[in-house]
């Protein structure tokens, strides 16, 4: 059995790779920015982090998104409807959280297909 990880640290790894499946860390954008703009910078990430090991948000899976607060559930829909390539929804869930810091909007966790 193979895990490769990318990105690791003491605490997590930004990227984990087995079984041609690629699980990536939950992606936030900047602190105290528009709800807008989190989810934006959250996707260029997750963009950035699937290209790293050859993958396109087509093979997307699965997506969970945290909101800090759901009243922000429309503005955060504008920019992932934008995102999502048509015919490749993923499955998604999303849901109110306690984000890590105060500053933190949203946050967005996906699984791919290698």
């Amino acid at each position: 059995m193979t895990i490769t990880r990318h990105h690791t640290n003491q605490r997590m790894s930004q990227i984990v790779e087995h079984n041609g499946t690629i699980y990536l860390a939950g992606q936030v954008g900047t602190m105290d920015d528009t709800v807008a703009n989190q989810t934006q910078q959250c996707l260029d990430k997750v963009d950035a982090l699937l290209a790293e090991v050859g993958v396109s948000k087509e093979n997307v899976l699965q997506t969970t998104i945290w909101l800090a607060d759901m009243a922000d559930f429309e503005e955060m829909n504008a920019v992932w409807d934008a995102w999502v390539p048509a015919g490749h929804a993923p499955a998604r869930a999303c849901g109110e959280a306690k984000l890590a810091r105060p500053g933190f909007t949203v946050e967005i966790l996906v699984i791919a297909a290698s």
